[in-house]
């Protein structure tokens, strides 16, 4: 009998998720331009399934100069035009003038703070939270954490940040360590 990883309850037999989940999530992310293009596609996520949007990274990162802040806040009318007729991305008027307005807003702070990361790791005391969650029902959508996040974040000017985005991205950018004791990435992330 084959040897069966245990993996999170919300993993399917997606290769893509798997992959996903058995290598990034949850893996404490400091690097300024990963978590910028993570916040761009939790944005992007909003209101659809996760595996939506991973299906479409790969496009979202070669259309959106792999997710280059300052080259995406010099976006224009012509090309906001041409991302709308772009079938390999969401294309949604609200969440690509968000992604423009998020990434003046993110070049903001990552000249007040000398980078994102320092700005962002701030909202868990500068390491990662971790949860000893048992079933995926005990799992929060939004946190203390997550809230103060999301209001600082529209203060400055961001957008599609309410308090349940900013949980799944401290999810996804290893701010919080929400895999499930049983599940073979709790110790692992635990350690990084």
């Amino acid at each position: 009998m084959k040897n069966v990883k245990k993996r999170c309850g919300w993993v399917t037999d997606d290769p893509l998720y798997i992959e996903y989940h058995d290598r990034e999530w949850g893996v404490p992310c400091f690097d300024d331009r990963k978590l910028f293009e993570l916040l761009i596609l939790e944005g992007a996520q909003a209101g659809l399934s996760w595996i939506t949007v991973l299906k479409k990274r790969e496009h979202y990162r070669r259309t959106f100069d792999n997710f280059d802040a300052g080259k995406i806040a010099e976006y224009d009318h012509e090309k906001v035009a041409e991302l709308l007729s772009d079938q390999g991305i969401i294309r949604n008027k609200l969440k690509l003038a968000a992604a423009i307005q998020n990434a003046e807003a993110f070049l903001r702070v990552e000249e007040e703070y000398g980078s994102f990361a320092t700005y962002i790791w701030q909202f868990v005391g500068g390491k990662p939270i971790n949860n000893t969650w048992k079933k995926s029902a005990e799992i929060p959508t939004k946190t203390r954490e997550s809230g103060a996040m999301s209001k600082d974040l529209l203060k400055r000017g961001f957008k599609f940040v309410g308090p349940t985005i900013c949980y799944a991205y401290m999810q996804a950018a290893g701010l919080v360590n929400d895999h499930l004791i049983d599940c073979f990435r709790y110790h692992e992330v635990d350690k990084k």
